[in-house]
């Protein structure tokens, strides 16, 4: 699995938001045909399974207990500020492979001017039972 992280405020900025928006139509434009044409890349080899993207993080519940009765708060939280953005699951033939794909997102178009709230980076980790453990 191929996880994407994010914040609200990278949701903010995509959906054109924030009073001085960073992200123009045209930026998210090339991003989108930028995750479009990897998808279909993973598509066209036979090594995808799913993938989709998550609801901004203020859409979010987080649920607990406390002292045995669940508490619900609404997000996003202040504890962090990433979140699970979106996934890609993919079936290769090796952990190697599925990090080779991963990498082909370090270059996802971003605005020159963009001020990025965390360094890019995707985490790669394989499904539990997908394949034998190191």
């Amino acid at each position: 699995m191929i996880m994407m992280s994010g914040t609200q405020r990278d949701y903010d900025n995509l959906a054109g938001k924030p009073d001085n928006p960073v992200w123009s139509g045209e930026d998210v434009a090339a991003l989108h045909a930028f995750m479009a044409a990897w998808n279909n890349a993973l598509v066209e080899s036979g090594e995808f399974v799913d993938a989709q993207g998550l609801s901004a993080p203020v859409l979010a519940r987080r649920v607990e207990l406390k002292d045995g009765v669940p508490v619900v708060t609404d997000g996003p939280y202040s504890e962090t500020q990433e979140v699970l953005a979106g996934y890609t699951i993919v079936e290769c033939e090796s952990f190697d492979r599925a990090t080779e794909i991963a990498a082909q997102l370090a270059d996802t178009p971003h605005p020159a001017n963009a001020t990025l709230s965390h360094d890019w980076h995707v985490d790669v980790r394989p499904i539990a039972g997908s394949y034998e453990e190191l």
